[in-house]
């Protein structure tokens, strides 16, 4: 039997293979894509063994592809890109008032910051802004680990309240 002859007995099984995908990929733009790349690997079988069970072998290739993908997703980190948004990514973000706008906003901030007690503050820029956990907070400060809770307690009071002061 040749190659041939074996893609003309799988086309039928596309419509099937498209749904296989469907059910199981998030982004329906992949769906084409991944069919193609099971008909190249059956173009590309290395075997002139007649294929007795063709639906089952299509499907274990859809399998084997399906599969691939998740690994190359995986070491790529493809989880971790963010998609280009053109209205969040527009020019507009560089501009000027919104830029002033940033900049007076991290001002406030900062003096929000240094309106706190300087163990205060180092507490909260520890477990905040370093996002140690309280345990090592406590533990590189040498108090108790209510302490620090009462401490950004404290904190989170103060800036809320600059904050509402603000509004």
């Amino acid at each position: 039997m040749s190659e041939l002859s074996v893609l003309d007995r799988a086309e039928p099984l596309r419509q099937g293979l498209a749904q296989y995908f469907r059910r199981r990929i998030p982004d329906p733009s992949e769906v084409d894509d991944l069919v193609q790349e099971v008909f190249a690997r059956i173009v590309a079988r290395d075997s002139d063994e007649p294929i007795q069970h063709l639906g089952g072998f299509v499907f274990q290739i859809a399998a084997r592809v399906l599969a691939d993908r998740g690994r190359r997703r995986f070491a790529r980190k493809a989880n971790a890109h963010v998609v280009f948004d053109a209205e969040r990514h527009a020019e507009e973000d560089f501009d000027p008032y919104r830029i002033l706008a940033g900049k007076q906003e991290l001002r406030a901030a900062t003096e929000a910051l240094l309106g706190l007690p300087p163990r205060t503050r180092r507490i909260f820029i520890l477990h905040r802004l370093e996002g140690r956990k309280s345990r090592e907070v406590a533990d590189q400060l040498g108090i108790s680990v209510s302490a620090v809770e009462k401490h950004m307690v404290k904190a989170m009071q103060h800036l809320s309240s600059v904050r509402r002061g603000r509004s």
